[in-house]
């Protein structure tokens, strides 16, 4: 029988309200590191406290991977839309055609 991975990409709103996207395979330890500031070279370090704005579950890392460097070159405003699930924003975000 196969075994069922959790691995989740995450956005982090920072406290000068920037953002930081990641992921990891426990989102609620990954959440306690960045707030406990266990790594004084991270993005989020001088940026504490740090809140979870949104997270999506993979069963692949690869998958997770290739979403996290997707939504890392997304702008502001489609992450933010990425937040409220307004799907159709993010598509007009995308400059996305549609025929």
């Amino acid at each position: 029988m196969a075994r069922i991975h959790n691995y989740f990409v995450y956005i982090l709103e920072c406290a000068d309200k920037s953002y930081y996207v990641g992921v990891t395979n426990d989102l609620e330890i990954r959440l306690t590191q960045h707030n406990d500031g266990e790594n004084v070279l991270a993005y989020t370090f001088t940026r504490r406290p740090v809140i979870l704005k949104y997270y999506l579950r993979f069963d692949q890392i690869e998958d997770a991977i290739d979403f996290e460097k997707q939504v890392k070159g997304w702008s502001r405003k489609k992450k933010e839309a990425l937040f409220k699930e307004d799907w159709d924003e993010i598509v007009k975000l995308s400059n996305y055609k549609i025929k």
